[in-house]
């Protein structure tokens, strides 16, 4: 049984409590007595309003169903639809033109260009490897991923003629970004270095060459003793770019907390992380292995001068949105907190100990906390996260705006909304980023009742995405980030297919997006090349100004008219949506984790997370409502892909074989057959019901 502590009328898990007063409090300077009691009172203040809010979306909710009800069979009137949308305010008036005013922003997120992770926060080897994720190894991500254009690595050992493919590939990267002055890198004897831009030059040190291009910087290793060195005409050993300039530690998608033993784990990597004092071992290949935090990187300067680099990622820490409570802390009627609210006090809490210095690295040298809320509906919703963060820094006894937020622009309201919001966090915002996934999600709910919707691989061609990827770069623009803040592009899913990621993956970058989601520190590393071949600063100088896609295309809704399913087109989807769900809905429940690899139908390891999982439950959901599929099929779906799920991790010593009477079973069907119904068809209502009852069990 959880233990429950009285602090100023609340009802407080008491491992919560002994982390906040023993781990998080002590050395900031806040009493505790003195916390607890403006805890209390933040949360009596904002719960409240933050439970309207939720209503207000059920009612806009409501309101649409409706409109498509009673418009059923007839043909969508686009216009008559959108004036609608006005009346009920959920479409609202374009702000006058403004640009945003945030201050002391760190360089990796303002001013330079670069990929970005996000890591669940409750894996501390995994948010370690994210953070030193800052420098990556480019000989080592060519050599072990198919990125290279070269025949695999023969077993045994290292294959030296790979290696020298690695190697070519590698050296023809530095002729395009730092050329010589004369002749190809692949001729450099060492000795004196003459770059066709001798600025390009950014400094040297023992075993070490430092170059710049595009604001980033890739790093020779020179070291003719090494088992690579001495076969290189100039001793190098190694090409070092400069990867993951920013690491998203995620308390949301990519994790299954559900109650105060989870939430005090992610609390507490994430202090570690701010002070620079996590560490994890691990056993690997029969051997303990212990991972901390890099150092900074020191350098001379051409002219003499000793300057560090920042030796990690600069870490955001990702809240949860607006709609899940925790039974972490009870209120004084008995109510769980709202789970934002707490995310945001006791996250922010933890960065104090980041801003005072109290550990041995640094996150912030611009001296503030950044924080991503994801899944928020419209400006009123952004303006509740503005005035919640003004109320957390009166609180922490920071100075206006410290506390700056990222605002995901993945809820249809938002997006068609997206300056509107912008302007509610006007001065603390330093990041929009489009998220492809929610976003689909909440447009199948949305429109639920407009008909069935076109199948979810199809999604990716729809107009309404064209002009959401368009709209996100240009409205960012328009409100002036360009040089403040980032505007992100979402995840590469498939992390074993990094030769596809390379050749797509481009068109980020080319969008005038600064930085975009990969899912490991190699693909980070290889993303990097793409900041190198194109200047993203350029380029969103060359777009400003154009016109932003019309609002018409954005709210053009996804359904298949008139579409005559065969038997076999709705078995294939069925099948694809419930091998889906089922594969990570089994991991979420039974083990508790939030993200991970999972086959998919055709065994293409895909990183999964709720986002996913949102629209094949809501896909699912709404071609049930329409006819598309019974009942019946559905269950057979499940059967057939319960069998395929278990054999795909007949591998894992932990796995539990999927059953009808299995609690993740009863989940995943839930999340199916109670779609419809779910708020805004999220599926952490029904995940943190079934993954409590599984605890218990």
């Amino acid at each position: 049984m959880t233990d429950f502590l009285d602090r100023h009328g609340l009802s407080v898990d008491s491992r919560l409590v002994q982390f906040l007063e023993t781990r998080a409090l002590p050395g900031t300077g806040l009493d505790a007595d003195r916390f607890w009691a403006d805890f209390a009172a933040l949360l009596g203040k904002f719960a409240p309003e933050n439970a309207a809010l939720l209503a207000k979306r059920e009612d806009l909710q409501a309101k649409i169903d409706a409109w498509h009800q009673a418009r059923e069979g007839q043909a969508h009137d686009a216009q008559a639809y959108q004036a609608y949308l006005r009346e009920t305010g959920y479409l609202v008036a374009e702000p006058a033109p403004f640009a945003v005013g945030t201050a002391n922003v760190d360089p990796e997120i303002a001013t330079m260009a670069g990929p970005q992770l996000v890591v669940p926060a409750l894996n501390a080897r995994f948010a370690l490897n994210a953070a030193n994720a800052r420098w990556g190894s480019l000989y080592d991500a060519f050599y072990g991923t198919d990125a290279l254009d070269a025949p695999p690595a023969k077993p045994g050992g290292y294959d030296a003629e790979r290696g020298a493919a690695v190697i070519a590939r590698a050296k023809a990267f530095l002729d395009e970004a730092v050329p010589l002055a004369s002749g190809k890198w692949a001729d450099w004897q060492g000795g004196e270095l003459a770059l066709a831009d001798p600025a390009q030059l950014a400094g040297t040190r023992d075993g070490g060459i430092l170059l710049k291009h595009n604001g980033l910087h890739i790093e020779l290793v020179i070291d003719p003793a090494s088992a690579i060195g001495r076969t290189d005409p100039a001793g190098i050993a190694d090409v070092i770019v400069e990867a993951a300039l920013t690491t998203i530690i995620d308390l949301e998608d990519s994790v299954a907390a559900v109650d105060g033993e989870d939430k005090v784990l992610g609390y507490t990597n994430w202090l570690g992380l701010m002070r620079g004092d996590l560490v994890e071992s691990f056993d690997k290949g029969g051997k303990t292995m212990t991972r901390r935090m890099a150092a900074d990187r020191d350098w001379t300067a051409p002219d003499g001068t000793a300057f560090a680099l920042h030796g990690r990622s600069v870490l955001f820490v990702r809240n949860v949105g607006h709609l899940m409570t925790t039974p972490m802390i009870r209120l004084p009627d008995g109510s769980e907190a709202p789970e934002g609210l707490c995310d945001a006090v006791i996250t922010s809490l933890c960065a104090v100990h980041d801003l005072k210095g109290l550990g041995s690295l640094r996150n912030s040298r611009a001296g503030s906390v950044y924080i991503v809320k994801p899944k928020q509906h419209g400006p009123e919703e952004c303006g509740f996260t503005n005035r919640l963060f003004d109320a957390v820094e009166d609180m922490l006894g920071l100075a206006r705006h410290t506390v700056k937020v990222g605002v995901m622009d993945e809820e249809r309201r938002t997006s068609a909304n997206l300056a509107a919001c912008i302007a509610a966090v006007k001065d603390r915002i330093v990041f929009i980023n489009t998220g492809f996934l929610d976003r689909t999600g909440d447009e199948i709910h949305t429109s639920m009742r407009a008909g069935p919707m076109i199948p979810k691989g199809e999604m990716k061609a729809s107009d309404w995405i064209a002009s959401y990827e368009d709209r996100n770069v240009r409205i960012g623009l328009a409100c002036g980030l360009s040089g403040k803040a980032q505007i992100g592009k979402g995840m590469w899913a498939m992390p074993d297919l990094m030769k596809a990621m390379l050749d797509a993956k481009i068109g980020h970058p080319k969008s005038g997006a600064n930085t975009a989601w990969v899912p490991s520190p190699t693909a980070a590393t290889l993303h990097a090349l793409h900041y190198h071949m194109v200047d993203v600063f350029a380029r969103q100088r060359e777009i400003a100004g154009e016109a932003v896609p019309a609002l018409d295309r954005l709210l053009a809704i996804p359904v298949a008219t008139g579409r005559n399913w065969s038997e076999a087109e709705v078995t294939r989807e069925l099948d694809n949506n419930c091998q889906g769900i089922l594969g990570y809905v089994v991991r979420w429940i039974d083990q508790g984790v939030g993200c991970s690899k999972v086959p998919d139908i055709d065994d293409v390891g895909l990183m999964e997370d709720r986002a996913t999982l949102r629209i094949s439950s809501q896909a699912l959901a709404n071609w049930l409502l329409h006819g598309v599929c019974t009942e019946a099929q559905v269950d057979a779906a499940l059967a057939r892909m319960a069998a395929k799920v278990d054999a795909q991790n007949a591998g894992d010593p932990l796995y539990e074989k999927l059953t009808p009477d299995g609690i993740a079973w009863q989940a995943a069907r839930a999340l199916i057959f109670e779609g419809v119904t779910q708020p805004s068809g999220y599926t952490e209502p029904l995940l943190h019901k079934f993954r409590q009852a599984k605890k218990a069990a």
